[in-house]
């Protein structure tokens, strides 16, 4: 009885510990599983507020992304702008353009390409920064109308400066240029395979297949270009031997030009009264054009106020201080008093312009009073001036493209072209009109107008 009972307690004891070893296993499996459930829960709301997190903060990098790219993509554009416009300025005031160009603004750079055409020029300009890339094509065209691209240009008759005198710009010449001296405050050429220049002083560059001459020093302030050699020059630029020589150029009005103004003025009437000398003489204010007047024309004392062309079979002379200006109708138009007796060219046709003689545009910015000469003895190996201009304003162009031009003593004009021209004393041409002219580094101009301007990238 006693061993049953032994028996008994310890089936008892071992049943209650297979009891709590249960009870402890199913505890520790239930704290595993919630374990695991805790951390699985955990991970998911993890990656939960990341996605949320992330779906939030990439628009905002994104929109940060873009406009520090727009930042630097401006930056790039004002590179490819700023040196647009550099090159626009100098085809716009004469300066020397170079086919391509570049220019650093802080940490971007542009490059620049130039293609000329046929009175055109096309202008691409690409800014970069950091690989992003802004374009901008800018177009010119050359004004129309009659263009005057140097401040006095002759034909192979040649340039001749004497005494005091001087010229403020461009000096264009398809003969010879040569002084004493005196001040050219320009650049100069002197073009083809003949062309020289010598005795002057020149404040720009000078172009002429040689430079300088044993007779009288020449001074140059920039460059000399030259395919010969240079003689008693001194050169403060760069020297550049070998250099071609620069292109002939026609005179900027044409014969058949000065035709049709001839043919305009006919158009308007003609006036033959002529006196008994064979003159027409206007002594008191008159307003006249379009008109062809068949005799010498004298305007003396009083003022001559211009409506059209006017076409004189003869000569023209100035004299006791009178005016002559345009109309202020005419606006910035110009029109011109020509000089041109088709059966005597080489002794008529003459233009006397004395002292006191003023000169008036119409007002308005850009009219001149156009006197024009087609004498033509200096072409034909006579002595007779063209145009001879003692005295005047600055709002006269003196144009004979056959024939000498002889400004003398305080003679200023706007804008001088002939076949030959002779300055003496202290005669002065002041550069006022103008079109821009590629081998100039100096000079106002206006020719070239800006026909588009966009980014085309």
């Amino acid at each position: 009885m006693r061993e049953q009972r032994t028996e008994n307690r310890e089936q008892y004891r071992k049943i209650r510990s297979d009891f709590f070893c249960s009870l402890f296993t199913v505890h520790h499996s239930l704290q595993s599983e919630r374990g695991q459930v805790l951390l699985g829960v955990a991970v998911l709301f993890t990656i939960v507020v990341t996605t949320i997190i992330l779906g939030l903060v990439s628009p905002i990098i994104r929109q940060i992304e873009i406009g520090n790219d727009f930042r630097l993509s401006r930056q790039s554009y004002f590179a490819a702008e700023a040196l647009g416009e550099d090159l626009v300025y100098r085809f716009k005031t004469g300066k020397l353009t170079p086919s391509s160009a570049s220019l650093t603004l802080g940490d971007a750079s542009a490059t620049a390409i130039v293609v000329s055409g046929l009175n055109t020029q096309e202008i691409t300009s690409t800014g970069t920064l950091h690989e992003l890339y802004r374009v901008v094509k800018i177009s010119l065209q050359r004004g129309t109308g009659i263009s005057f691209n140097y401040a006095i240009q002759s034909g192979e008759g040649g340039f001749e400066l004497r005494n005091s005198s001087s010229i403020s710009g461009n000096v264009y010449s398809a003969g010879p240029v040569f002084g004493a001296g005196n001040v050219i405050r320009g650049g100069v050429i002197s073009s083809g395979p003949n062309g020289i220049v010598w005795g002057i002083h020149a404040t720009s560059s000078v172009y002429a297949h040689s430079v300088g001459a044993d007779l009288q020093a020449t001074i140059v302030d920039k460059d000399a270009y030259y395919a010969t050699s240079t003689v008693n020059t001194t050169v403060s630029g760069a020297s550049h031997p070998g250099s071609p020589d620069q292109p002939t150029i026609p005179l900027p009005i044409s014969d058949s030009q000065i035709s049709e103004w001839e043919g305009e003025a006919a158009a308007g009437g003609t006036i033959s009264s002529c006196d008994g000398n064979g003159d027409y003489t206007i002594n008191s204010n008159t307003t006249l054009g379009p008109k062809k007047i068949t005799c010498n024309l004298i305007v003396k004392n009083t003022t001559l106020t211009v409506t059209g062309p006017l076409w004189v079979v003869g000569d023209i002379t100035t004299v006791t201080n009178p005016t002559i200006k345009m109309d202020p109708s005419l606006g910035s138009q110009n029109v011109a008093i020509i000089a041109d007796n088709p059966g005597n060219q080489s002794g008529s046709g003459v233009i006397s312009i004395n002292q006191g003689t003023i000169f008036e545009g119409s007002g308005s910015t850009g009219s001149y009073v156009f006197m024009i000469s087609q004498n033509n003895s200096a072409e034909t190996g006579g002595t007779n001036d063209a145009i001879t201009l003692s005295q005047s304003s600055t709002a006269l162009v003196a144009y004979a493209s056959h024939g000498q031009i002889t400004l003398s003593q305080s003679a200023n004009a706007s804008e001088t072209t002939g076949y030959k021209i002779l300055l003496t004393q202290s005669a002065e041409v002041t550069y006022d009109t103008g079109l821009p002219s590629t081998v100039f580094d100096s000079g106002p101009s206006g020719g070239y107008a800006i026909t588009s301007w966009q980014e085309v990238q």
